[in-house]
């Protein structure tokens, strides 16, 4: 690893931090809030690849694990894994890996479609089914519960998929070989 990859990993991990500053949006049917930090993964992914964008996310998961309020509404320590959100942040690591892995695999025919379906794989599928799977552990309740109120969380989820596929695309055009591992 050269010393701009650890530059990239910290820099994606400090803007999915800064990402935590928008205020959390509480829902009342479920225990985990909308944030914007869920498109930091999106970002990682669609712009560093897959193993800089997981490690950039694995870098602020330890961060969080060792006591820093880096995620939304200034949460942090480790009991924050065990909590309800604890699966959708360990999906970041893998959200963040198949992103980048995708995006790598088709580089060179890479269209905002394609980005935004990726995005929705990584970010939405995989994050949803690691953040399911805990919350039904965590909350005790089933899975048909779980994924339903999951569901209030698709339209904004469709939005940040967008918004990192443009950013991702822009990244792409302007500096090509920062998605090459």
């Amino acid at each position: 690893m050269q010393t701009k990859d650890i530059v990239y990993i910290a820099l994606f991990a400090a803007l999915t931090a800064a990402l935590g500053l928008f205020p959390p949006l509480a829902v009342p049917v479920i225990a985990v809030p909308i944030t914007a930090q869920s498109m930091g993964p999106m970002l990682a992914g669609g712009i560093l690849g897959a193993k800089r964008g997981a490690l950039a996310l694995v870098l602020l998961l330890v961060l969080v694990a060792l006591g820093l309020p880096l995620l939304a509404g200034g949460r942090g320590g480790f009991g924050v894994f065990l909590g309800p959100t604890g699966g959708f942040m360990i999906g970041w690591v893998v959200a963040a890996f198949v992103i980048g892995w995708l995006f790598e695999r088709y580089w060179s025919r890479l269209s905002f479609l394609l980005a935004v379906t990726f995005m929705l794989i990584g970010g939405v599928a995989v994050v949803y089914l690691f953040g399911i799977l805990w919350l039904v552990f965590s909350a005790q309740i089933s899975v048909a519960q779980a994924t339903l109120s999951s569901m209030a969380f698709i339209p904004g989820d469709i939005v940040k998929a967008v918004l990192a596929a443009l950013v991702a695309l822009v990244i792409k055009r302007s500096y090509p070989l920062i998605g090459r591992a």
